[in-house]
């Protein structure tokens, strides 16, 4: 927030509050972080001891952030610094010095993933209803909602979900972590949950560790899960010098446990609490801000804040277009249009998607375009599993040759042609310098048993036969029935037990057909190989250096998850359509909460925009191959003033129907 000079007056009131708990509500672009260097500047300058000052924060990117801004403005008056910490930093230096109290060893391990994933295997392997059914990876994931909900091991036969497979997770639940206290090993979600255990069970430990601090100062409190909310709250009842700041309104993260019900209820916890508004927005126009405000003033459950401007622009655009494939094209055209401008760079633009998926025709419009582009917060589409061994059984049929694209789905699914065989083969291929697929036209010289042989001799036989026909005739009808022929929904079902799951992985072998359809639309009489030269056109291949080079000159593709904190002078916010955004499942659930969660995602996108901001829609995507039509997003309708507008009722009811 560098523009600003001073501060206003509702920031000034948060640096000249210094005693008793505060509820610091900072709407986006309010200076946040200004502020909070403000204030623990002011402590220090007070009397109060740099050390004896805490502040907590969710990454460790922002506490540096912190540190810097705090270290410059103190000016290197003094050489005690406050502690600032995340919250996951902070309670292993608790845990370092008092987990003995609990069983464990103080040089006790952090498991990585991998650790996790080996120790999970040994408990699902000892678990006989378990085999087979329960992959380590999506037993960690479940357990590790279960511990972001504060539920112990103990607890979560009480807490069994939809999923088939909750009780056997419950059961190897309490084994898993019986199994790492005898490693003397924890994970990082044991780091808050053992903490909080700590406090509960020896009270001298917690008087002891809330002794240390006479102030206590949290950032993004609306974050804050069960486990984070009962630590700060223990922490800070001694001496009540509890500052959070934060903003209910861009809340987004309830699906990895935190509740937003934390920061509405900060009053009831504090009856004697101060709320100080930060309103003035130094970041968007007052065109944009007034759709944001419009939307988010349709939750019910909020501290009523309206978000001011100090400068005017130009009013949002609301665009639709006939299909997907239109909305990327049209959009990426306009982005290079303005680039084009002296006045205006890549990486002045961003393009905001809810889902993964969507961001698959904007990478082929930009690659097309030649406009260098980032994607932060999720996976390219080219670079997922079930893409990647798709687009390499495609390139497969088209040249068999390929080693890399054949040993990737020679055995997936597994077709009988085991880790064995292939060694042999690519031994064989080496040794004879051809290529994989011409040591299996001898499959006999590598002495295999007769299932193996007539395996390999099966798959040839396959790869030709679909070679033949797709080359011959690239449809989508036979490019989905060669899918289907590979049995690669057979692993999906494999890795993924869960159905939800399943349903995405899947999803995205229907985002190729989907971009053949496109393809073919485009070009009726295109050919498999043509398709495969699309689809990898300009791809990119940098070293780190140049992909850094590339991050701050180039377009960024992102979800609304992955934006927040950012902000871009143009914003492109795609797919406002309902079960896109909001999403599907929050419409299905007819929940409240869930849709509330998802206006708070369309607030977070709009105010990411400083001068410009643009919302599209496509009134039909492709879906396995065929058009579906799409309703408008109710957040349109919201943002425009238009929730009396009869269609808004029809396209929530229309959407709920759908689902």
């Amino acid at each position: 927030m560098g523009r600003q000079i001073q501060l206003n007056a509702q920031q000034q009131k948060v640096v000249d509050t210094l005693s008793g708990p505060l509820l610091v509500l900072a709407g986006a672009g309010t200076g946040k972080t200004r502020v909070v260097t403000y204030r623990v500047a002011r402590l220090i300058e007070t009397g109060i001891e740099p050390e004896r000052i805490l502040a907590v924060t969710f990454t460790n990117k922002a506490a540096r952030e912190m540190k810097e801004r705090i270290s410059k403005k103190l000016g290197g008056r003094s050489e005690a610094k406050p502690v600032i910490s995340t919250f996951h930093s902070y309670c292993v230096r608790i845990l370092r010095r008092r987990i003995s109290l609990l069983g464990f060893p103080n040089l006790f391990s952090i498991y990585n993933t991998g650790d996790q994933e080996a120790a999970a295997r040994q408990v699902l392997r000892d678990i006989k209803g378990a085999k087979g059914g329960v992959k380590p990876s999506d037993f960690l994931r479940r357990v590790g909602q279960w511990k972001s909900a504060g539920v112990r091991a103990d607890e979560a036969l009480d807490h069994l979900g939809y999923d088939p497979n909750d009780y056997i997770m419950a059961v190897a639940y309490r084994r898993y972590q019986a199994l790492l206290k005898t490693l003397g090993a924890i994970d990082f979600d044991d780091i808050l949950l053992l903490t909080e255990d700590l406090f509960s069970q020896f009270p001298d430990v917690l008087k002891a560790e809330a002794k240390l601090f006479d102030h206590l100062l949290v950032d993004e409190y609306q974050d804050t899960n069960l486990s984070q909310y009962r630590i700060i709250k223990a922490l800070a009842l001694p001496h009540r010098n509890l500052c959070v700041v934060g903003d209910d309104d861009q809340s987004i993260y309830g699906w990895r446990g935190a509740e937003v019900t934390h920061i509405l209820n900060f009053k009831k916890d504090w009856p004697d609490a101060k709320v100080i508004r930060l309103e003035t927005n130094y970041r968007s126009t007052k065109q944009i801000l007034d759709w944001a405000n419009r939307v988010i003033a349709f939750n019910k459950e909020r501290h009523p804040k309206q978000l001011r401007a100090m400068s005017e622009g130009v009013p949002p655009i609301f665009q639709q277009f006939k299909t997907s494939e239109e909305e990327a094209q049209r959009v990426v055209a306009h982005i290079e249009k303005r680039i084009k401008n002296a006045h205006h760079k890549p990486s002045d633009f961003a393009v905001l998607f809810r889902t993964n998926e969507q961001a698959r025709a904007f990478e082929m419009e930009f690659r097309r375009a030649k406009i260098p582009y980032t994607i932060v917060g999720s996976q390219s589409f080219f670079d997922r599993k079930e893409v990647k061994d798709i687009m390499a059984y495609l390139k497969v049929l088209c040249r068999p040759q390929d080693d890399i694209s054949l040993l990737r789905i020679i055995n997936t699914p597994a077709r009988g042609i085991g880790a064995t065989t292939i060694r042999k083969l690519t031994a064989s291929a080496v040794a004879a310098k051809k290529p994989v697929w011409e040591a299996m036209k001898n499959i006999s010289a590598i002495d295999a048993d007769p299932r193996t042989e007539k395996a390999v001799e099966g798959f040839r036989s396959f790869i030709q036969g679909a070679s033949q026909r797709l080359r011959a005739s690239f449809t989508v009808e036979n490019l989905t029935d060669f899918i289907e022929k590979t049995g690669y929904r057979r692993v999906i079902e494999h890795l993924y037990p869960d159905p939800e799951e399943q349903k995405t992985r899947w999803n995205g072998v229907g985002d190729v057909i989907s971009a053949a359809g496109a393809f073919l639309k485009e070009r009726p009489k295109g050919t498999l190989v043509e398709f495969l030269i699309e689809t990898s056109l300009g791809e990119p291949e940098f070293d780190s250096e140049k992909e850094k080079q590339l991050a701050s000159s180039s377009v960024m593709l992102l979800t609304y998850h992955a934006a927040k904190g950012l902000e871009f002078p143009e914003v492109y916010m795609v797919g406002m359509e309902e079960g896109i955004l909001p999403h599907k499942r929050s419409v299905a659930d007819m929940d409240e909460s869930s849709i509330a969660e998802e206006r708070r995602l369309c607030y977070v996108g709009m105010t990411r925009a400083q001068k410009r901001l643009v919302l599209s829609m496509a009134l039909g995507r492709m879906k396995w191959g065929k058009m579906r039509p799409s309703l408008p997003s109710r957040f349109i309708f919201e943002a425009t003033g238009q929730s009396d507008n009869p269609h808004y009722r029809e396209v929530i009811e229309k959407a709920a129907k759908s689902q």
